[in-house]
C-alpha cells in the first residue's frame, strides 16, 4: 500500500477509523490524510460527533413507564407470591399488578417457567436414579423404631430366666432365715 490515501479510500475506511478498528499503520495513514485534507477532516468530525451522540443516547437509561413503585413492590414480593407465603390481600395486589403491568407479567411468566423447568429437571433426575435413597432412609428409620419397640426373643428369655432365679434365691433366703 502506498503512503498516501485518496479521499475515496479514507471515506471508505473512516467508519472503521472512528471505531478504532484499524491497524496502527493504516490509522497513521488516515491521520496523515486528515491533517492535509479539510473535506475529509470535516467528514471525520461529523461522523465522530454522530457516533458520540449515538453512544450518549445508548448509554442513557431510557425510562420505562412500567417501572413504577408498584412494580418494585411486586418484585420484592414475587418470591413469596410464588411460594404461596402472602396473605390474601397481598396476593390480590400482586395479581392486579401482574394483570396491569406487562413488565410484571413477563417477570411472573419467567418465574413460573423457571419453576416448571426446575421441577421437570428434578423429576427427570429422580426417574434416572437407580435407587431412591430417600425411601430407603425412611424405611430404615421406621425399621429401627419398630426394632426398638420390639425386643429380641433371646433378651426376653434371659430376662425371664434372671427373674426366675431371683425369685428362687429370694424364696430360699426367706425360707432359710424364717
Amino acid at each position: 500500500m502506498q503512503n498516501r490515501l485518496t479521499c475515496n479510500q479514507v471515506s471508505a475506511l473512516l467508519n472503521f477509523y472512528v471505531e478504532d478498528k484499524l491497524s496502527k499503520k493504516l490509522s497513521a495513514y488516515i491521520e496523515q490524510h486528515l491533517q492535509s485534507c479539510p473535506e475529509c477532516m470535516e467528514k471525520y468530525i461529523k461522523m465522530k460527533s454522530m457516533l458520540n451522540k449515538f453512544m450518549d443516547i445508548q448509554n442513557q437509561e431510557i425510562e420505562n413507564p412500567y417501572a413504577t413503585k408498584q412494580y418494585e413492590n411486586f418484585k420484592t414480593n414475587l418470591s413469596a407470591y410464588i411460594d404461596n407465603e402472602l396473605n390474601d390481600l397481598d396476593n390480590i395486589k400482586i395479581k392486579k399488578i401482574a394483570i396491569s403491568n406487562p413488565l410484571a407479567r413477563q417477570d411472573l411468566e419467567n418465574i413460573y417457567s423457571f419453576k416448571k423447568f426446575l421441577h421437570s429437571s428434578f423429576e427427570k433426575t429422580k426417574n434416572e436414579m437407580k435407587h431412591d435413597y430417600s425411601k430407603s432412609i425412611i424405611s430404615q428409620i421406621q425399621h429401627e423404631t419398630t426394632d426398638y419397640k420390639r425386643q429380641d426373643p433371646f433378651h426376653k428369655i434371659i430376662t425371664t430366666f434372671f427373674l426366675l432365679i431371683t425369685f428362687l434365691v429370694t424364696g430360699l433366703i426367706i425360707i432359710l432365715y424364717f
